[in-house]
């Protein structure tokens, strides 16, 4: 906190497809355990791993061929990654290059059982998973197991109003199964309960801009364990911090 500059962890070698350089990574993580990074290199279409070693200047690829876009992992180091192309989220463990269907993975709709274009995901400790489902502009539950998931915010076509979202991206689900989405195309972040109908604004929405209330379209959003959120404000180029009550 308070530094002005950042370290590179990862890439910092131009745009390409060396295992020394990254194209458009669209989502990272930190694998604990082995006290690295593994991030979606998307236009390369691999996953790759990082150590944080400080003298490590090549990633290793763990998954290729594949058009992700958001990770996550679970208390079991399970990996979840969106597959854009495919319109599905699949589950991996460290090693494997095949992985497990959990989500969508039926082509390209608006059905229960159906993704179109999933983004992010958050995945809980039930091995639960949580998908932003961009193009049909709502936010998708899959039980683990299960052959279709439940809507839980969103699924009343594009909009702005309360019952709406807008191509959602990033994506937190607290202990109590509250969901806060970045609401990309109307540029604020929304909070539903669990079960609601509808969700309330907690920032942004105050159209799309420059100022300190506003953003210009949205991706990832995380929270730290001080309740701080921190929100990719991708069309200004910055990555903005909220304290939420």
């Amino acid at each position: 906190m308070g530094d002005t500059n950042g370290q590179v962890e990862a890439g910092d070698n131009s745009q390409g497809n060396r295992l020394d350089q990254l194209n458009y990574p669209s989502d990272v993580l930190i694998d604990k355990e082995t006290d690295s990074l593994i991030i979606c290199d998307r236009f390369n279409r691999r996953v790759v791993r990082w150590s944080r070693c400080s003298d490590t200047t090549l990633g290793e690829i763990l998954i290729n061929s594949i058009d992700c876009f958001g990770l996550a992992m679970d208390d079991q180091r399970y990996l979840y990654i969106s597959v854009t192309d495919k319109h599905e989220v699949r589950r991996y463990q460290i090693g494997d290059k095949n992985g497990t269907l959990v989500a969508g993975g039926n082509g390209n709709g608006a059905s229960l059982n159906q993704l179109n274009w999933p983004a992010y995901i958050f995945v809980d400790q039930q091995q639960t998973v949580y998908v932003s489902d961009n193009n049909n502009h709502r936010v998708m539950k899959w039980s683990k197991g299960a052959k279709e998931g439940i809507v839980v915010a969103g699924d009343q076509g594009e909009g702005n109003a309360l019952t709406q979202l807008y191509r959602p991206n990033g994506l937190f689900v607290d202990t109590l199964g509250t969901i806060y989405v970045a609401d990309s195309g109307n540029h604020r972040v929304m909070r539903w309960p669990k079960g609601a109908k509808q969700g309330t604004v907690i920032v942004g929405g105050n159209g799309g801009g420059e100022g300190a209330n506003q953003f210009n379209g949205l991706r990832g959003l995380s929270f730290d364990q001080h309740g701080n959120l921190y929100v990719v404000d991708w069309g200004n180029d910055r990555v903005q911090r909220f304290s939420i009550e």
